[in-house]
């Protein structure tokens, strides 16, 4: 997984509202039932949309100033600058090597054209990518197809093709050896973001040459996808290491504001079980939002983690959909069903715990406004055993603090024959990081604040 390199506009909204930003690292809102509670957050999703609608008319102001101004690059035309990617103000690599690296990002897109094909493409906004829907089959299809003609290429949840050349680059590296790689990612929204790591005179540069996808009409009257070149950039790397477990981790020189510490890819390749069962039972929760991960439980006292704001995340995990609460109340009957299916609790300790209402026989719903880039957990290992329970052996990933190994879990589930399952305990060890530490407070009007202590 790669942690993207976007300027946060979501930072400067995090920044503005109440100044919560300067006194924790997140905060939640209880939507209340009614009256002053209910006012609040309206009031605060209004300041919401007036500051991101401020900052995307600077930002498109800004990158029309900065269009009007850049060269096009060899090999097509831009139709905007990398405004988004820190930009070195030397350039270790050659005109001649810019403009090969260039051609070769539109011939590797080539190679994944046929992907493309039967897409739907769409001119909704300039600054998002021209395709609607592109699936995760259809990313993995272009990475296999990548690889296939020889390049390294990878996509979020895939193994990455061709991972030995990153490697044998990053021996080079270690040695002081002048060396290049080049790495090709599928975006989600279907662009191809081709980076370019050089080793040169001691010092280490990337070039990024960003491909969008277009279409244009046939004599046939049909269309054929093309890529186009959209954006290049040279950036300084302050610090490079590829881990003993396989992971790529990386810093620019020069950080833009909001953005990730660190970027990062997995390069060793993770078994599909394993990638299976990260994706069914551990990417739905979070580190740092409550205490399912952080703390040691069992059955004997699985109703201390229990909180009202994990109903969200279950609830995703569950139906595969995004909690819509009517005037922030969640009926009791959904709550308690999902609450008690996913783990070794009853309907009384819910309640206890999680703030049941009587008189109208619901919970309240408490929306997380989460920390940027938080650790994540992938299953590297598991065991099998006997009653048909899974011991998962899961590291904590926290690239923007440098490590793949924060911390480990073990983690025991139970499926079940139609298709849920049941977390019945955790053991969590720290490792390379401190594990995160939170708590919070009621401050009044139906907003609470969580604060999570920084590393």
């Amino acid at each position: 997984m790669k942690v993207k390199r976007r300027l946060l506009i979501a930072g400067a909204l995090a920044a503005a509202i109440l100044l919560l930003i300067s006194t924790g690292r997140m905060f939640q809102i209880s939507s209340g039932r009614m009256g002053k509670e209910k006012q609040v957050s309206k009031m605060l999703w209004e300041l919401s949309a007036e500051i991101l609608s401020s900052a995307s008319a600077k930002e498109a102001a800004s990158e029309s100033q900065t269009e009007s101004n850049i060269e096009s690059p060899a090999g097509g035309q831009p139709e905007s600058s990398s405004w988004l990617l820190p930009q070195a103000a030397q350039c270790l690599f050659t005109e001649a090597e810019k403009e090969k690296l260039e051609k070769d990002a539109l011939a590797a897109a080539e190679q994944a054209q046929a992907v493309y094909q039967n897409v739907e493409f769409t001119n909704d906004s300039p600054n998002s990518s021209k395709i609607r829907d592109f699936t995760r089959e259809k990313r993995r299809q272009a990475v296999a197809l990548l690889g296939k003609a020889g390049f390294v290429s990878v996509t979020e949840n895939t193994n990455m093709e061709n991972y030995g050349e990153v490697e044998e680059f990053y021996a080079a590296y270690m040695e002081k050896r002048e060396a290049m790689v080049t790495v090709f990612e599928v975006d989600l929204d279907g662009r191809i973001g081709a980076t370019t790591f050089l080793c040169r005179d001691g010092s280490l540069q990337t070039y990024y040459v960003g491909i969008e996808w277009q279409a244009e009409n046939t004599p046939e009257d049909t269309f054929r996808p093309y890529g186009k070149i959209r954006e290049t950039s040279v950036s300084n790397i302050a610090e490079l290491k590829l881990t003993e477990k396989g992971y790529l981790i990386y810093a620019y020189e020069d950080v833009i504001a909001h953005a990730s510490l660190r970027q990062c890819w997995r390069v060793k390749p993770l078994s599909d079980k394993c990638r299976e069962f990260t994706e069914k039972f551990i990417s739905g929760l979070s580190y740092v939002n409550y205490n399912v991960l952080v703390t040691n439980w069992d059955r004997s006292n699985a109703e201390d983690i229990l909180m009202p704001c994990m109903f969200e995340d279950i609830y995703r995990m569950d139906t595969g959909e995004i909690l819509k609460a009517e005037d922030g109340r969640i009926p009791a009957e959904l709550y308690e069903r999902i609450m008690t299916a996913y783990f070794p609790v009853s309907k009384e300790q819910v309640r206890e715990k999680c703030g049941y209402e009587e008189s109208s026989g619901s919970y309240p719903y408490e929306m997380i406004y989460a920390v940027p880039y938080p650790p994540f957990g992938e299953v590297v290992d598991y065991t099998e055993h006997e009653d048909g329970s899974i011991t998962l052996f899961v590291d904590g990933v926290w690239a923007d603090y440098n490590s793949d190994l924060a911390f480990t879990n073990e983690i025991l589930v139970a499926p079940f024959s139609d298709g849920i399952f049941r977390y019945l305990s955790n053991r969590i060890q720290q490792k390379e990081l401190e594990l995160p530490a939170g708590g919070s407070k009621i401050l009044g009007s139906g907003l609470r604040l969580i604060v999570y202590s920084d590393l």
